[in-house]
């Protein structure tokens, strides 16, 4: 990359700017904030079929302590798999989608900067238009995936093993469902 020119600053990884865009835009690492969401999320949902055992299928808690807590972290696991999964298949959608309103709103608002050069303003605009799909794809994935979850723990608790007993049930219907969603996820989805 010696043929650098002054405006296109090579960065210690090696890439300019606009390559490092383009490389987080396809990757499937997500940063740290976004893993943190992703975890907190996946725990909250994870444990909320606590409640529904607890409750209504009469589980004692302290008794029961040892299998909420480890099923409760593999869910939690596979839940964050699932929407990092997710995200990925989604956010170059959602960046194709956003594109055009994300180019006029970030031109419009670029349009009196003169000193900025037309390189510059393409660089903000496709920071923009990632920032967008990123945000779009992580919240959406996250409703996505919870949605899907709670309904199969419905679905599997109350119709499949209605009659096995509910340590069994509670086992079973959030492992399989929280299973189930991480290996969908890894597939290729079409959302619209």
């Amino acid at each position: 990359m010696g043929g650098q020119t002054k405006t296109q600053k090579v960065g210690a990884s090696g890439f300019t700017k606009e390559e490092e865009l383009l490389l987080q835009d396809f990757s499937r690492n997500v940063s740290t904030k976004s893993s943190a969401l992703f975890y907190g999320n996946a725990f909250i949902v994870s444990a909320i079929p606590i409640w529904l055992f607890w409750r209504i299928h009469n589980m004692d808690l302290l008794s029961s302590a040892v299998f909420f807590g480890i099923v409760t972290c593999i869910s939690t696991y596979l839940m964050a798999m699932a929407y990092r999964n997710t995200k990925f298949s989604l956010k170059h959608k959602v960046a194709l989608k956003r594109e055009d309103a994300v180019t006029r709103e970030v031109m419009r608002s670029l349009a009196d900067d003169k000193k900025m050069t037309r390189k510059e303003k393409d660089e903000r605009v496709l920071w923009k238009k990632n920032e967008v799909a990123d945000y779009e794809a992580t919240t959406f994935s996250i409703f996505y995936n919870n949605a899907l979850f709670l309904t199969m723990i419905i679905g599997i608790s109350f119709f499949v093993f209605k009659n096995s007993s509910p340590t069994f049930n509670y086992m079973i219907s959030v492992g399989a469902s929280s299973g189930l969603l991480a290996l969908l996820s890894t597939g290729t989805t079409s959302y619209n």
